[in-house]
């Protein structure tokens, strides 16, 4: 069998090495990567990919949001199967792991891994199992035995309820960005900046910009 494979990775380096150890594996092929969360969804979403490789920690939401961001818009982009998600990253903390997989990702190795152990995982998840590197399994059966050191995490419907879109304008909003400083950074439209603030206000429950910025910024959002 062939898998496709989309990166997601916010260093293009490493995307492009991760891309050269895949491509000598004949039954892989990479069909799309990206390096922020919205190019992210709306690339997973459009190549309708077997298996996403998932960076953990990238400066715009990381992997837990590109997971909502396809699980939302999977039902729009008629996908015929929802892709499996396979978190590779720097990090072994617990709470990376433990928030990945709650967030629905198949597996978790660690960037250290070799590239045909990561060709196996990419398989392996495809054909249905759960794959992590060495102890990291320790920290989900834990978590799902009570055990974990690592608590569930608090509930923010508001927060959970924003798209990625709106999660970033929301972000440069908190820093002090103009609404035409936002259109610019993000390639869009002034007028489609004031749309994603607008929904941004009602879904937050916030009465104007200065209260949506100490909202914001009580959960960190603009750091």
């Amino acid at each position: 069998m062939s898998y496709r494979v989309f990166l997601v990775d916010d260093h293009g380096v490493f995307r492009s090495g991760v891309r050269a150890e895949l491509a000598r594996e004949d039954a892989i092929e990479v069909v799309g990567e990206a390096g922020t969360v919205a190019e992210s969804v709306a690339g997973i979403l459009s190549v309708a990919p077997d298996v996403v490789l998932l960076d953990v920690h990238m400066p715009d939401g990381g992997g837990v949001a590109v997971l909502r961001g396809v699980a939302d818009g999977a039902p729009r982009a008629k996908l015929a199967t929802m892709p499996v998600f396979l978190a590779l990253s720097v990090s072994d903390a617990a709470e990376d792991v433990i928030a990945t997989i709650r967030a629905g990702a198949r597996g978790y190795v660690t960037k250290t891994i070799s590239g045909q152990e990561l060709a196996d995982a990419v398989r392996r998840v495809a054909e249905g199992d759960a794959v992590f590197s060495p102890r990291l399994a320790g920290f989900v059966l834990d978590s799902f035995t009570g055990r974990s050191p690592v608590p569930e995490p608090a509930l923010d419907p508001e927060l959970d309820s924003l798209t990625p879109r709106e999660l970033e304008v929301l972000r440069l909003l908190a820093r002090g960005y103009t609404y035409k400083e936002i259109a610019e950074d993000l390639f869009i439209s002034v007028k489609t900046v004031e749309t994603h603030a607008s929904n941004v206000l009602r879904k937050t429950q916030q009465s104007n910009r200065n209260a949506l910025t100490r909202w914001a910024h009580t959960r960190h959002l603009a750091d």
